[in-house]
């Protein structure tokens, strides 16, 4: 029954995930959310050793800046720590 779930949980992935914008030339410097990254539109340029031609490529590298936060989005509140000892008002802390 599990691995059902799991098949089908594995399934639907590809109805939510969206397609990238296309990169192309009116697109050159201009940046997208991609999976976390803050990717760049730029022109990469081909050659022998790589097999491919010059063409536009989203540069999602381990360089580029994660993606701002959504403003839109109200932080969680987190769990804080105590921060101290309670004593009840009146006792007298020992020493």
């Amino acid at each position: 029954m599990r691995r059902l779930l799991v098949l089908l949980s594995l399934a639907a992935l590809p109805a939510f995930a969206q397609e990238p914008p296309a990169c192309v030339a009116g697109r050159e410097g201009q940046t997208a959310c991609l999976a976390g990254k803050l990717c760049e539109c730029r022109f990469e340029h081909g050659g022998q050793l790589t097999g491919r031609g010059d063409r536009f490529v989203w540069d999602c590298g381990a360089l580029r800046p994660l993606c701002p936060p959504d403003p839109t989005i109200a932080p969680q509140p987190g769990w804080a720590p105590p921060q101290g000892i309670w004593v009840a008002p009146g006792a007298r802390p020992r020493h």
